[in-house]
């Protein structure tokens, strides 16, 4: 069974979907089931410092970003995401390589989670404070 919200990716070819409605079926691409991706999150890392995005704000409003994290055409963040804790609204940015790896977010409530999706290090999580 599927939950809402969450992502999944076909180990085959790459695909990455996430649920809109959950339902009783299993997700399959090329033949195979899906991977469920389980967002990361760990302090005290050299990997997390990287990956894990951070909340905030300046003159110009708020932002999710990434600090130190390559935007190259080999490695880059496939995307930020945003989450209502209490799931019902979430917004979304897809990025390219050689652009900032940042999301502004006025538009966006508070009390949210944020994930972010690196091309070769995965899914990973942090929490507004």
């Amino acid at each position: 069974m599927t939950e809402k919200l969450e992502i999944y990716k076909c180990l085959e070819c790459g695909n990455i979907v996430q649920v809109l409605i959950s339902g009783n079926g299993v997700l399959v691409c090329c033949g195979e089931n899906m991977e469920r991706l389980t967002p990361k999150y760990e302090e005290n890392n050299e990997l997390a410092e990287k990956h894990e995005p951070i909340f905030e704000e300046n003159e110009n409003g708020k932002f999710v970003t990434l600090r130190n994290h390559p935007m190259s055409e080999e490695h880059y963040i496939q995307f930020i995401e945003v989450i209502a804790k209490d799931k019902s609204k979430f917004c979304l940015k897809y990025l390219n390589p050689n652009e900032p790896a940042e999301f502004n977010i006025n538009d966006c409530k508070s009390d949210l989670e944020a994930l972010e999706h690196c091309n070769i290090h995965g899914l990973w999580r942090s929490k507004d404070d």
